[in-house]
């Protein structure tokens, strides 16, 4: 099946209303087709570690599509560690005037972005394989507007790892779970050293789910 449900499209649709998200047809149908080979993949490889198609879904599809709102229209966009493809995918599937790169070491992962991407068509978007912290070399020698990373590393980590290649006015969008506040703490060094501020904080609950979850959005100062 390589559509959403109506069920499914009221669920987005609700959900991109909610945090100001505007999604076409089209839009809804790309989510679709990544959504079933997502699942396809996932019978034989651990993409997700979820399985069922609900949580993906409720826990990776909806939280992915947070940032879209904050995010430029146009510019460059990096994913640090895009492993299914959270939240890139999604990101530039509502911003397709988005120039995209999902960096990723693991080659199942590599060849499962790369067939996601042959089926969906989307313009100005490549997979590349590699680690930031190994091949920041052949990323675009001038810096993204956007920097992603979920689930990569330690906050702390993953600022070092991302803000030397953040271009002019850039801003690394981090998702954190209930613990923010601790991590945050833990971070303040690195924080200050690189020259970040917080610019936002996008708190919200996953529908079902009672903890708070937090999208973090760092500038340069």
């Amino acid at each position: 099946m390589s559509d959403l449900s109506q069920e499914e499209k009221n669920l987005l649709g609700q959900w991109a209303q909610n945090f100001k998200i505007s999604l076409s047809q089209s839009q809804v149908h790309l989510l679709g087709i990544y959504l079933a080979e997502l699942l396809r993949w996932n019978k034989k490889i651990n993409l997700t570690g979820l399985s069922s198609r609900q949580g993906i879904i409720k826990d990776l599809l909806l939280d992915s599509l947070i940032p879209a709102f904050f995010l430029p229209n146009e510019g460059r966009l990096l994913d640090v560690g895009s492993g299914a493809g959270f939240p890139a995918i999604p990101l530039k599937i509502c911003r397709p005037g988005l120039k995209a790169h999902l960096l990723e070491s693991r080659t199942k992962r590599v060849n499962f972005l790369r067939q996601v991407l042959r089926l969906t068509r989307l313009p100005e978007i490549e997979v590349i394989r590699g680690r930031i912290e190994k091949d920041g070399g052949i990323l675009d020698p001038q810096g993204y507007h956007a920097i992603t990373a979920r689930a990569f590393a330690h906050l702390p980590k993953a600022l070092a790892y991302c803000a030397p290649h953040l271009a002019s006015g850039g801003m690394i969008v981090s998702f954190q779970g209930s613990q923010r506040d601790k991590t945050i703490k833990e971070s303040t060094s690195v924080i200050e050293e690189l020259n970040l501020n917080i610019h936002k904080t996008i708190s919200y609950a996953l529908p079902g789910k009672v903890s708070q979850r937090h999208i973090v959005i760092f500038k340069k100062s």
